[in-house]
């Protein structure tokens, strides 16, 4: 009975081989030195080719920097707060973070927001700190603009972008803050935005509206597994930044809802924007840089930017956007596997007359959108400057822009490309680009632009159809 055993076992493992040859005992020998290699140092090769598992996605989340776990971790509750939604708690959040400042380059500090409504008006955030939502914990806005103080406006902008002087500060505010995490369990942040678009719409608007989060002058920053809705404004603004990262993030706001931006990286460099559903009355993702004259004195470019693997809606706007205050420059941009369905556009580059700066080195491929009205365009001709000062003689410059690997179906209206007249283009590429719905008669528009075109349907302008060829190709 034992000998039937063994030469079972044998004819499993070896076939009819009694005794296993040198050959196998080699070959079993280095599967199971790989196996080793892999799980201790995780660098041979990738083992999802061996057990046929599809590899990891591209992540460009090694821009926020690890931090330690920290060293004290505080509840809103040990500050007095109430979460019934109906009492303020904005002295509890502003008393939290004063006590929090303490541990600052002392093994940080976390404040924990448990399930309930936690109403407040505006506070900041410290550095070596995480601010973490529970499932169920909500923060909401209060509907108080006094509890959104004034602040100055930007150095890059020269005044509110709304209005002239200073705006309202984000309700949630950082300002020279490094190593900071704004995570939960999909906790919700709740801007409660209504009012403050009713003051848009009414034209009774003071100064410009506030952000629900706004990153000035900050470096080493997580924002992720939260939802953020009913933005007064833009959404999440970075501004002055280095080496932040926003992923796994729901973004949503009523489609009617104005100047609710998503996402804006403004003026700063590696900034990861990755895994995010966004719903919005304006632009999904805006990559901008100041306004005008102050933008180009400031010189403060965006760079090394990459948005990755968005997708949502914006009726009246863009799914990824650049500009139109790019005046302190633009440049190293990625945007790729992103999915737009029922928007204005897919993919906008907005500039003018006086905004200066410059767009160079953006690759976008791998897009995809459903029912979206014009799918690429460029745009100018907004007139909309911060002051008298603006200079008509400031113009944009573009260079080695690659739009390839695009599907768009139902579309209603060939691409639109508005260069401005007396800017230069160098390097503009369009590759592999399909659009279909549209009618047979629809053509590209394009004025002040030339470039490169190949495996385009329908044929695009002929301003895209040199001969030539570029290297950015």
């Amino acid at each position: 009975m034992e000998s039937e055993k063994t030469t079972t076992l044998n004819l499993i493992f070896f076939g009819p081989y009694i005794r296993p040859s040198y050959p196998i005992l080699l070959l079993i020998f280095t599967f199971l030195a790989i196996l080793f290699l892999q799980f201790s140092t995780r660098s041979l090769f990738p083992l999802s080719i061996l057990l046929d598992q599809p590899p990891q996605p591209t992540t460009c989340s090694a821009f926020f920097h690890h931090v330690p776990p920290r060293k004290i971790i505080k509840s809103i509750v040990d500050f007095g707060a109430v979460g019934d939604g109906k009492t303020s708690n904005t002295q509890s959040f502003r008393n939290a973070i004063r006590y929090m400042q303490r541990f600052q380059n002392k093994g940080g500090s976390q404040l924990n927001i448990p399930a309930g409504t936690w109403l407040t008006g505006s506070f900041n955030l410290t550095s070596d700190f995480t601010l973490f939502l529970h499932h169920g914990a909500v923060i909401l806005g209060s509907q108080d603009p006094k509890e959104w103080p004034i602040i100055e406006p930007l150095p890059s902008y020269g005044r509110g972008r709304e209005r002239l002087g200073g705006r309202h500060i984000s309700l949630i505010h950082a300002n020279g803050v490094r190593n900071v995490v704004i995570t939960g369990e999909n906790g919700t942040v709740d801007g409660q935005g209504k009012m403050w678009w009713e003051l848009w719409w009414n034209r009774t608007l003071e100064h410009t509206r506030g952000h629900l989060l706004e990153l000035m002058n900050s470096e080493n920053v997580l924002v992720s597994n939260l939802t953020f809705r009913n933005s007064p404004f833009w959404t999440i603004h970075p501004v002055y930044c280095s080496n932040v990262v926003i992923k796994g993030m729901t973004i949503l706001a009523p489609l009617n809802a104005p100047n609710t931006d998503g996402i804006d990286p403004d003026s700063s460099t590696n900034v990861c924007i990755e895994d995010n559903y966004i719903e919005s009355g304006d632009d999904l993702v805006a990559i901008k840089s100041g306004w005008d004259q102050y933008g180009i004195t400031m010189a403060k470019p965006s760079t090394n930017i990459i948005v990755r693997r968005v997708s949502g809606t914006t009726p009246t706007c863009s799914g990824v956007g650049i500009g139109s205050e790019m005046s302190g420059g633009v440049s190293n941009i990625i945007i790729e596997d992103l999915h737009v369905w029922n928007s204005a556009a897919g993919v906008r580059i907005k500039s003018d007359n006086g905004r200066g700066g410059y767009v160079t080195n953006v690759s976008i491929s791998n897009i995809r959108m459903e029912r979206v009205k014009i799918p690429i365009r460029f745009s100018r001709g907004s007139n909309d400057h911060p002051d008298d000062g603006w200079d008509s003689k400031a113009v944009p410059r573009f260079k080695n822009i690659l739009i390839s690997n695009v599907v768009s179906v139902n579309s209603t209206k060939a691409p639109v490309l508005e260069g401005v007249e007396g800017s230069s283009f160098e390097g503009l590429c369009f590759k592999n680009i399909t659009l279909l719905g549209g009618a047979l008669s629809a053509k590209w528009r394009c004025e002040h632009v030339a470039g490169f075109a190949n495996g385009v349907f329908p044929v695009p302008c002929p301003e895209l159809l040199n001969n030539g060829t570029s290297s950015w190709c």
